[in-house]
């Protein structure tokens, strides 16, 4: 993704692709509008990096074209301090209205 990225980064954003199509697929949701992540103070992975991989992360999925809100730690001791934690998607399906499930 993006070009070269050390292998912890990349492993990050491909474990974050796969819990966002795990969570579309437990809501049967047909298209992701807003993801939710957090990231951690020790992950290496800043708002504006994943800002910059963010259309790549999601290229191909229900959560291509959406919107990205994120939250940063600066807490070095929190147990996913070196992880990336997805919160919460808003999914819309041809079925339903938009809502904001649980997170996955």
């Amino acid at each position: 993704m993006g070009g070269v990225r050390p292998l912890h980064e990349a492993v990050l954003f491909r474990d974050l692709r796969e819990a966002l199509l795990r969570a579309a697929a437990g809501e049967h949701a047909d298209r992701i509008t807003r993801v939710s992540v957090w990231i951690g103070a020790l992950s290496h992975v800043s708002e504006p990096m994943m800002r910059e991989e963010w259309p790549e992360i999601v290229e191909g999925t229900p959560a291509e074209g959406s919107e990205l809100s994120i939250e940063t730690s600066t807490d070095i001791y929190d147990a996913r301090a070196s992880s990336i934690v997805l919160r919460t998607i808003t999914v819309l399906s041809d079925e339903e209205p938009p809502r904001s499930p649980r997170p996955p």
